[in-house]
C-alpha cells in the first residue's frame, strides 16, 4: 500500500507503492499531495509511466466555456460557465526494458519513494523494478516547475542496469487531449471535458491549439537533452524516442523541457523562445535558481513550531502549496484548488481574499499586489453583473475564472455579496501592511469605491433609521437568504468606512462629498443582530429561534449533512457548516468585546459541523483567543494536515489551497494572536502546554519581525525600520536591530475547559510525543534569529 513517511521538518516522502495505493482514489489523491506548480503551470503528481488516476497539466485561465442548463430558467441566471482545461501534458514517459513496459503494476517492485522537497522545490522518484525477464532496472526522475521561470517546467530521467546490461526504450510524449475520468458524484467536482483543444499547428517542437468555445490559443513546446533521440509529430502528439543499451555503472540520463504560452499574441514563437531559453540554462541551472527562490521565500515565510513534528510539517507543505498557488498571481486568479487539480472548475472563489491573501500580504507580498491587479482588471465585468442585478456600482462574482459570474445556484452563489467586501477588505490589508500607495491609486481605490456604491444600493433603513441588508447568504452554506447576517454587515461596514476614508485623502474622480457621508452613515447605523436571552449575537436575524439540529440521531456517515439531507431541512435549522459568525469575530474582531467572543464561540462550537474546509482556521484562532488552547492545537492539526494525510479523495480533485493558508492562520493569528485591526499591528501569543516554541515571522511596510513564543515569555527581534505595534494591549516600540523579550501573563497559557460539540464532529484525540523528540525534527538545527 502507499505511505507517507514518518512527518519530516522539510520534505514529504511517500516510501511504498502497491496493493491499495494503486486505486484510482489514492492515486488521484496523491497526484495531488504531489503537484507542482508555480501560479502559471501546474503539473499533477503523476506517476512517469502511469498509472493515473486523473491526468492534469494546468495552465492559468486557460478555460473553455459550457452552457448552463436550468429546468427553470430565471432572470439574472448566468447562462454560461468556465472549466479549467487539461493543457497539453509532457509528464508521460513510457520505459520499456528488454522489451517489457516498465509498469509499477507488473513485475517486481523492490523499491519505490517519491520525496516532495519543500526547500527545493522538486518532485523526485527512486524506483528498482525487475521484470518478468528477470532485468532489474533503477529509475529515478526529478520534475520542477520553475518560479522564476514562469512559463517553463522540466524532468530528468535517469535509468540504470543493476546486475546486468539492458536494452531500453524511452518514449517520452507531449500529447494533448487525455482521456479524463468521469465526474464523480459530487456537487464539488468538475464537468469532465473531452477533447476541449483543437489543433491549429504541429511541428516536432511545437504544438498549438485553440479551445473550442473560449477562443484560447495555447502553444507547447518541448525539447530533448541527453542521448539521441527520434523525434515525431501529429496534431495531439510528440514523440520523442531514445533506444539505448545500458550497461551497469553507466545509466541513461534525459533531460525534458517544457515551455507553454497561452492567452497572448505570437504564442508559439514565446514558447519556443522560453523553450530554448531554458535549455541553454540546462537542468542543473533551473534547480539552482528554484532553490533560490525558495531560500527567499522561506526566510519570511517559516514558521517553526516544536512538540508536533506533524503539523511542523503539514504547515510548512501548507506555505509551500499557498505559494505555488499565488507566486504568478496577476494576470490570472489564484483559484480554489490552486494548479493542482479540476476542482469546482477551477474557479476562484472568496476564499483567495479571506484566507489566501492575508497569508501572502505578510509573507510574501509581491503576490498581493498582483492578485487585486487581476480583481482590477475585471472590474468592467463586476459593474455590468451589478447593472444586470439592478445594483450599483460592482458585483464580484461568487465563482469565475475570467471574471465573469459562473455560479448557477443562485442561493450560495449571486446571494452571497459578502465577496465584494471581503475583496475590498484584502485591499486594504495589502496598503496598510505594504504602504503600496500607487497600487491603492491605480487599482485599489477604485474597487473599494465601486464595492462600496455596491453597499450603500443594497442597504436600507428602517423606520428607526437603522440600515439593514437582507436577503443574502454569509460564509455559512447552511443558511441561505437570510437577513442581516452579521459577518456580511461587519463586512460591509468595512468596506463602506474604507472607501470613505481612502476617497477622500485621495480625492477620488467622480466621488462627491454627499456619497462619502451617505458611505458613513450606512456603516454607522448597520444593524448587528443580538440575542439578548442567551447572551450571544445571532449569526443572522432570527438564527436563534430556529429549530435546533438533532446531533444525537445523526450518525457519521451522514457528513457532510448536504450531501445526505435536503437544503431545506438545512436552512430551517440551528446547525452551521462551516465558521460564520466565527469568522467575523476572526477579521473584526474590533467589533466584539472579550466575552462576547466568549459567549459567542462556546454557542456557535457547540452548533458548527466543519463540513467546509474553511471552518477549522477561524475555530482554531478563536478558540485560542478565548483560552481552549488545546482545542485550538486539535483544529491546528486539521488544517494543517487535511490534504497531507486525510487520504481517500477528500483531495482527489486538488488540494483545498484556503486550508493550506488556514495552517499559518491558525498558528500565527491563534497562537501568535497577530491582529491587524484598523491598519494596527497586534500581537497577543499563548501557547498550550504541548507546544513548547512556536517561531514565525512577517512583514509590516519596511520592517521584518520575527516573533519567538514559549509557555513562559515571547521574544520580538525587528530588521529593517523600527516598529510600533501591540502586545497583550500594551503599545511596545522595538527599534531596527533590537530584539525584547517579555514574560507571558500567569494565566495566559493555560487551557480552558473543552466546549460542548456536535458528538460525531469532534476530532479524533490526537497523540503528539512531545520533548526534544518533537523539538529535534521540527527546527532541525535552525536558530532563534
Amino acid at each position: 500500500m502507499s505511505e507517507l513517511g514518518p512527518a519530516e521538518p522539510w520534505v514529504v516522502r511517500e516510501t511504498s507503492l502497491s496493493g491499495d495505493a494503486l486505486s484510482t482514489s489514492v492515486l488521484r489523491q496523491r497526484e495531488s499531495v504531489f503537484a507542482l506548480a508555480n501560479g502559471h503551470i501546474g503539473l499533477r503528481g503523476n506517476l512517469d509511466e502511469g498509472p493515473c488516476g486523473m491526468p492534469g497539466t494546468y495552465l492559468n485561465s486557460l478555460y473553455e466555456q459550457r452552457d448552463l442548463v436550468y429546468p427553470e430558467a430565471g432572470y439574472g441566471f448566468p447562462e454560461q460557465t468556465e472549466t479549467v482545461v487539461d493543457a497539453p501534458n509532457g509528464k508521460p514517459i513510457a520505459l520499456f526494458v528488454d522489451g517489457e513496459r516498465f509498469d509499477v503494476r507488473t513485475g517486481t517492485l523492490r523499491r519505490h519513494e517519491r520525496c516532495l522537497d519543500l526547500r527545493a522545490g522538486t518532485l523526485t522518484r527512486d524506483v528498482e523494478w525487475v521484470s518478468a525477464s528477470g532485468a532489474a532496472v533503477r529509475v529515478r526522475s526529478i520534475r520542477v516547475v520553475s518560479f522564476p521561470h514562469p512559463a517553463v517546467a522540466a524532468i530528468r530521467y535517469e535509468v540504470a542496469a543493476l546486475d546486468r546490461p539492458v536494452r531500453i526504450r524511452i518514449e517520452s510524449d507531449l500529447v494533448a487531449n487525455e482521456e479524463q475520468p468521469d465526474q464523480r458524484d459530487d456537487p464539488r467536482a468538475s464537468a469532465t471535458l473531452q477533447a476541449p483543444l483543437r489543433s491549429l499547428s504541429h511541428s516536432t517542437d511545437v504544438l498549438w491549439h485553440r479551445t473550442r468555445r473560449s477562443g484560447i490559443e495555447v502553444a507547447s513546446a518541448v525539447a530533448h537533452v541527453g542521448p539521441p533521440v527520434s523525434t515525431s509529430a501529429e496534431p495531439d502528439r510528440i514523440r520523442a524516442v531514445v533506444s539505448a543499451t545500458v550497461e551497469p555503472g553507466a545509466p541513461l540520463r534525459l533531460d525534458k523541457f517544457l515551455a507553454y504560452c497561452w492567452g497572448s499574441e505570437s504564442p508559439v514563437d514565446n514558447s519556443l523562445s522560453a523553450r530554448d531559453e531554458a535549455v541553454r540554462w540546462g537542468f542543473d541551472e533551473l534547480l539552482r535558481r528554484q532553490r533560490d527562490y525558495l531560500d527567499e521565500f522561506w526566510e519570511t515565510a517559516d514558521v517553526e513550531l516544536d512538540g508536533d513534528p506533524e503539523v511542523q510539517q503539514g504547515v510548512r507543505f501548507s506555505l509551500f502549496h499557498v505559494l505555488q498557488a499565488g507566486a504568478q498571481a496577476g494576470p490570472h486568479p489564484i483559484a480554489a484548488k490552486g494548479l493542482t487539480g479540476n476542482g469546482y472548475d477551477g474557479h476562484v472563489l472568496w476564499d483567495t481574499e479571506t484566507f489566501v491573501l492575508p497569508v501572502l500580504t505578510y509573507t510574501h507580498p509581491a503576490c498581493v499586489g498582483l492578485a487585486l491587479r487581476w480583481r482590477h482588471a475585471t472590474l468592467d465585468a463586476a459593474r455590468e453583473r451589478a447593472r444586470e442585478l439592478r445594483l450599483a456600482g460592482a458585483a464580484y462574482p461568487w465563482r469565475t475564472i475570467s471574471g465573469a459570474e459562473c455560479s448557477g445556484y443562485w442561493p450560495a452563489g449571486t446571494a452571497a455579496l459578502h465577496v465584494n467586501a471581503d475583496i475590498a477588505a484584502a485591499v486594504l490589508r495589502y496598503v496598510t501592511a505594504t504602504g503600496d500607495e500607487e497600487f491603492l491609486r491605480e487599482a485599489g481605490a477604485e474597487i473599494l469605491v465601486e464595492t462600496a456604491r455596491l453597499w450603500c444600493r443594497v442597504t436600507h433603513a428602517d423606520d428607526e433609521g437603522v440600515h439593514h441588508i437582507d436577503g443574502v447568504t454569509g460564509p455559512d452554506e447552511y443558511t441561505a437568504l437570510v437577513d442581516d447576517n452579521i459577518f456580511t454587515n461587519l463586512m460591509a461596514q468595512l468596506n463602506l468606512h474604507g472607501a470613505a476614508d481612502v476617497a477622500e485623502r485621495l480625492g477620488v474622480a467622480g466621488v462627491t462629498a454627499d456619497e462619502i457621508s451617505a458611505w458613513r452613515t450606512a456603516a454607522r447605523r448597520l444593524f448587528l443582530p443580538y440575542a439578548s436571552r442567551r447572551g450571544v449575537h445571532e449569526q443572522h436575524s432570527g438564527f436563534t429561534r430556529l429549530q435546533e439540529w438533532d446531533f444525537e440521531d445523526t450518525k457519521e456517515d451522514d457528513y457532510p449533512l448536504m450531501l445526505h439531507f435536503p437544503y431545506l431541512d438545512l436552512y430551517r435549522r440551528q446547525v452551521v457548516k462551516q465558521a460564520d459568525l466565527v469568522l467575523a469575530m476572526l477579521l473584526r474582531g474590533d467589533a466584539f468585546s472579550a466575552e462576547e467572543k466568549r459567549r459567542n464561540f462556546e454557542y456557535y462550537e457547540a452548533r458548527t459541523v466543519r463540513d467546509s474546509s474553511l471552518s477549522a482556521p477561524a475555530q482554531a484562532v478563536l478558540a485560542a483567543e478565548t483560552g481552549h488552547l488545546d482545542l485550538a492545537h486539535d483544529y491546528l492539526a486539521e488544517a494543517a494536515l487535511l490534504d497531507l494525510r486525510s487520504g481517500g479523495e477528500a483531495s482527489g480533485d486538488g488540494l483545498h489551497i484556503a486550508a493550506c493558508a488556514g495552517a499559518w492562520i491558525a498558528l500565527v493569528q491563534g497562537f501568535g494572536g497577530l491582529r491587524d485591526h484598523g491598519g494596527h499591528l497586534a500581537f497577543a501569543p499563548q501557547l498550550p502546554d504541548s507546544l513548547p516554541r512556536l517561531r514565525f515571522s512577517l512583514r509590516w511596510r519596511a520592517s521584518t519581525i520575527r516573533v519567538v513564543v514559549t509557555p513562559a515569555d515571547v521574544t520580538y527581534a525587528v530588521t529593517g525600520s523600527d516598529l510600533t505595534f501591540t502586545h497583550h494591549g500594551k503599545e511596545l516600540t522595538v527599534l531596527a536591530g533590537e530584539t525584547i523579550t517579555l514574560p507571558l501573563e500567569p494565566g495566559a497559557t493555560q487551557s480552558a475547559p473543552p466546549t460542548p460539540r456536535p458528538p460525531e464532529r469532534r476530532n479524533a484525540e490526537r497523540k503528539v510525543k512531545a520533548g526534544t523528540e518533537g523539538a529535534g525534527a521540527s527546527v532541525s538545527g535552525s536558530s532563534e534569529f
